[in-house]
This record gives structure tokens, sequence and C-alpha cells, in this order.
């Protein structure tokens, strides 16, 4: 396994959207691994593959705290869903940044598993907002896409400057 390099806002191929696995084979099971690991070392609780800059739909999520649950979703689809939930997201390719977003409570989503099954998963809570927030991924858009053109005006300037530090730049060598 390795691990991937997790593409920030604001890089244009994280609006690229994503076109449907066509075949599950080795190649998209080592993306799955190798997406899982990365999730993990970042850490996070989900990734997409656009965010690895790989433009297929596939996903990746855990969100039990040991780690012990990894769920792939290859071609997810929501099929239904209802109620609302607004809450605090973060996101691996917007770091250190969380905003409240509204999104579905519960859903169903139907996916191809690991082993090119397909199958349907009734998801509430977390692991909903979870698979709602990475699915958005796949169609280029990201949560900061929720937020006022002001607040994402702002987050990109906060990004920058945070970028610039991490760097090591002085606000002199900046200019």
């Amino acid at each position: 396994m390795a691990l991937l390099e997790i593409l920030e806002y604001p890089d244009p191929r994280l609006r690229t959207v994503a076109a449907p696995v066509a075949k599950v084979d080795d190649a998209v099971r080592k993306l799955a691994d190798d997406m899982l690991e990365t999730m993990y070392a970042a850490p996070g609780i989900g990734l997409a593959a656009t965010q690895v800059d790989v433009h297929q739909r596939l996903l990746v999520i855990d969100i039990s705290e040991d780690r012990s649950d990894p769920l792939v979703l290859i071609n997810p689809e929501i099929v239904t869903q209802s109620g609302t939930v607004k809450g605090d997201e973060g996101c691996l390719s917007v770091p250190e940044i969380y905003e409240a977003v509204e999104r579905a409570e519960c859903i169903r989503v139907k996916a191809i598993n690991r082993a090119g099954e397909s199958f349907e998963l009734d998801a509430e809570g977390l692991l909903a907002v979870c698979i709602q927030h990475e699915m958005d991924h796949l169609e280029g858009k990201l949560f900061v896409d929720y937020l006022s053109e002001m607040k994402r005006q702002r987050l990109k300037k906060k990004l920058a400057k945070a970028r610039k530090r991490d760097l090591g730049v002085t606000p002199q060598q900046a200019l």
C-alpha cells in the first residue's frame, strides 16, 4: 500500500467530475486500499478518489474509533433521503477548517463493493453525512460551496497564509 497526496482547496482538480468505475479489478481494489491508508494517516474518516487526483467514482469511509470498519463505495448513488441535520464539517482537502453544513439526516445508498457486488446501505447521522460529503467530491463539489462567497474568500486567504507559514515564507518574502 502507498500514501497518496491529498489535493487541497482551491486546487482546480478538485472540481473534476469523476467517471464511473467500469470494472472492479485489482487496480481498483489497490486504489481503495491506498485511499484507506492515506485517510487513516491524515487522519480522517472519509476520502474520495477525486481528492487524490483519481477521477473515478470511488470513496472510502471509516467512522469507527478504532479503524475497524472500513467501507468502500464504488459508483455510489443516493436512492432515498429524508430529514435534515446541520453540523460542522471538515475536510482533508480543506485542512483545519470547520463550518456548518446542512445535509439529509438519513439516506439509502446503492453502490458496488470491493468484490464487484451491488449492495444497498441505510445510513443515518455521521455515516449519512460522511457519505454525502464524499459523494459531493465525486461531483466536483466541496463543503465550502455551501458557504457564502464572502466566507469562501476568507477561507482561501486563511489557507494561503497557512501554506506560506508552513513553507517557512516570511510575510516580507511573500510580497
